[in-house]
């Protein structure tokens, strides 16, 4: 059931994404918004683990490379499923 309900979490997160292109907004700009939104996101949810600023601080390059190397991770598997998958220019 996690499973399910996470991937029901991502596909509302697309959802609303797609929502918001249209003829004057681009898929790019959609993405960077995106983007922008989940990093904020994130480095609020680091900030949530911390009780001083200065500890943030001391794990910064921690929080970043975690968060990074997720989405690296996640890019790279969507990436390989739309070129094995993907109908290009049909």
């Amino acid at each position: 059931m996690a499973e399910k309900e996470f991937l029901k979490r991502a596909d509302e997160h697309i959802n609303i994404a797609n929502s918001h292109i249209g003829e004057n907004v681009s898929t790019g700009e959609v993405s960077s918004s995106f983007m922008y939104g989940a990093a904020r996101f994130n480095a609020w949810v680091a900030a949530c683990e911390f009780e001083k600023a200065e500890d943030m601080g001391a794990a910064k390059e921690e929080i970043v490379e975690y968060f990074v190397g997720k989405y690296k991770e996640v890019l790279e598997e969507h990436i390989k499923n739309h070129i094995e998958e993907f109908d290009f220019g049909k």
